[in-house]
């Protein structure tokens, strides 16, 4: 490479400019530099394992996370190119025009990522330009935590243990402060992807709930870690408050880095020594994340296999509309139908409540995981190829760590344990507003004078249980003893 050829540095899922190594390293060597980023549609059917279509949610995210990353870029001298069709293609073309010797990228250790990447970088040493690969996705790489069978872990516990034990990851990159562009570069627009939904426009919810890009994803750590972090080891389990990070989407996306978000965390907690178990509990939860993304590495296949292997033979139900009301809100159970409605607006749902509609779908109403796990992919704005099927298996009680199959929660009590004042469920299912709370989670005990002062119908303007708690259980544990007898 001579000292005037440019650099191009692909961006994936690490829409951000600080701590990015591949970004880092290029703006490094005092050349030029062409960010760019490849809606590879194309690439992911050609050899198993297939990556995953992006759902509706995550493509609203990215059209806007795409335009705060050519924003920051341009603050800095930069620009970034947006080019449509097979990466290895992609990238050579332009490689071509912009009379590039290399091309620098982070790793993404997940197994059709990893295949696309070896198409680029034989398409590129097939023209003579060389290929930089950085680590940048996770807190520890899936090859330093092995057992003694070279097979990663499958309990959360023990593998939280020996990443802790390898000590802090390396410190976050600064972002560079100026780059050199390439002139005459042609770049595609965002709008030309149709990314977001027109006809109908449903991201409404979206757009009055966040603000994608790195500013943000960087806000919303400092504010998290200045505010909420002393009340997190309970206030995360509350619908009703405002007690978790909400970085889960920018994590998806990378606008921020989990290296980032542990040592911000970890100094907090060194500058106020009474945030140290929250801070911790705070840690376990990117642990988590890390967990599911070292078993994806290991399970290409995790949202459309059992992980248990006897589940393989659980007798799942087909029934449309019950998937239907399910998705739609309309159980007949106040805290789920919160929880489905929050999520079909914001695009998020909270996590003590995502256990709790998972565990419904399951379990009450028998559907397989893989059906609510396929919703959730199209409507969160967090879709995670690892977390979302790592914790749809894990409510099953298919997956790694998995929770009982036999630990069925009752929507009952979750609600009044969680939600004790009912402040979610008037949030997301406004027609119970006015009951009152010892009935807001089960309203059907209510009396019909009480039904009427409080303005509901059962049947009419809210449904009725689409199925009696005592019996879905029983029917779930019956289906889960016909498995275990063929153990």
């Amino acid at each position: 490479m001579t000292p005037t050829q440019p650099i191009i540095v692909w961006f994936r899922d690490d829409l951000r400019l600080s701590d990015h190594p591949a970004l880092h390293e290029a703006a490094s060597r005092g050349v030029p530099v062409t960010c760019l980023y490849v809606l590879d549609e194309e690439s992911r059917a050609l050899k198993p394992p297939a990556a995953r279509p992006l759902g509706g949610a995550a493509r609203w995210w990215l059209a806007q996370s795409l335009r705060a990353l050519g924003n920051d870029l341009a603050t800095i001298g930069g620009s970034l190119v947006l080019r449509k069709g097979p990466a290895a293609s992609a990238i050579a073309a332009l490689a071509r025009e912009a009379n590039a010797n290399a091309v620098f990228w982070n790793d993404i250790a997940q197994a059709p990522h990893q295949a696309v990447a070896g198409d680029v970088e034989a398409a590129l040493a097939s023209n003579g330009i060389s290929s930089q690969i950085l680590p940048g996705d996770l807190l520890v790489e899936p090859k330093a935590i092995r057992n003694k069978e070279n097979r990663g872990l499958r309990v959360f516990t023990p593998f939280w243990r020996r990443v802790q034990g390898l000590g802090d990851p390396p410190k976050p990159l600064p972002a560079p402060k100026k780059l050199i562009s390439v002139p005459g570069i042609a770049s595609e627009a965002v709008s030309d992807w149709a990314l977001e939904p027109t006809r109908p426009d449903w991201a409404g919810g979206l757009r009055e709930s966040w603000r994608p890009g790195e500013a943000a994803a960087q806000a919303q750590l400092k504010a998290f870690l200045d505010d909420g972090i002393s009340g997190y080891s309970g206030d995360r389990d509350r619908p009703d408050r405002d007690g978790t990070s909400r970085l889960s989407p920018h994590l998806r996306f990378g606008e921020i880095s989990p290296r980032q978000v542990w040592h911000a965390a970890r100094f907090a907690a060194a500058e106020h020594p009474r945030l140290v178990g929250n801070v911790d509990k705070f840690l376990s939860e990117l642990g988590w994340r890390e967990f599911c993304r070292h078993l994806l590495f290991d399970v290409p296949d995790l949202a459309d296999r059992n992980l248990q292997a006897h589940f393989d033979g659980f007798p799942w139900k087909r029934d449309a509309k019950a998937l239907k009301a399910w998705q739609r809100g309309r159980t007949g159970y106040p805290i789920v139908d919160a929880g489905m409605r929050q999520l079909w607006h914001t695009g998020v749902m909270h996590n003590r409540v995502r256990m709790v509609v998972a565990s419904f779908l399951v379990k009450h109403l028998l559907i397989d995981w893989r059906a609510g796990e396929q919703w959730f992919w199209d409507t969160l704005v967090d879709a995670d190829a690892g977390s979302n099927p790592a914790n749809w298996q894990w409510v099953a009680g298919s997956g790694a760590d998995a929770a009982p199959y036999f630990r069925v929660f009752n929507p009952i009590l979750q609600g009044e344990k969680f939600d004790p004042d009912g402040g979610y469920v008037r949030r997301w299912v406004p027609e119970l507003t006015r009951l009152p709370d010892n009935l807001i989670h089960q309203p059907w005990t209510a009396t019909p004078i009480e039904l009427a002062s409080a303005g509901i119908e059962l049947g009419k303007t809210y449904p009725q249980p689409i199925v009696d708690h005592k019996q879905g259980r029983e029917r779930a544990l019956a289906a889960y003893a016909k498995i275990r007898g063929k153990d």
